[in-house]
């Protein structure tokens, strides 16, 4: 996908949402609630699993219930990273996976 943008279906009208706008992204269930960096907040009718198959690679999923922009991430620490004043946990199963995708960027 070399894209840099989708559109999705919210409040029945299609936004467009650029990925490097997106934060986070918080599983509701059968929803997603979008977080973007302007601090709005966009309600999205599709799972966290259906969705993580369709974003770019700097997206990780972090926590059963979060999938995060990696290129966002300000810090991370213990169990926590934080995104624009955010704080998220990770979860046990996914830390390795997060600490292998941030190393990469390591100077």
């Amino acid at each position: 996908m070399i894209d840099n943008f989708a559109f999705i279906k919210t409040d029945k009208k299609l936004i467009k949402l650029r990925f490097d706008e997106i934060l986070i992204i918080k599983g509701l269930g059968n929803y997603v609630e979008i977080l973007t960096v302007e601090n709005k907040k966009h309600i999205y009718y599709k799972s966290l699993k259906e969705l993580i198959d369709n974003l770019p690679n700097e997206f990780m999923r972090v926590h059963n219930s979060y999938i995060v922009n990696l290129i966002n991430i300000d810090s991370f620490e213990d169990n926590h990273i934080v995104l624009k004043g955010t704080k998220i946990s990770v979860s046990k199963s996914y830390r390795e996976c997060l600490n292998a995708a941030i190393n990469k960027f390591l100077l």
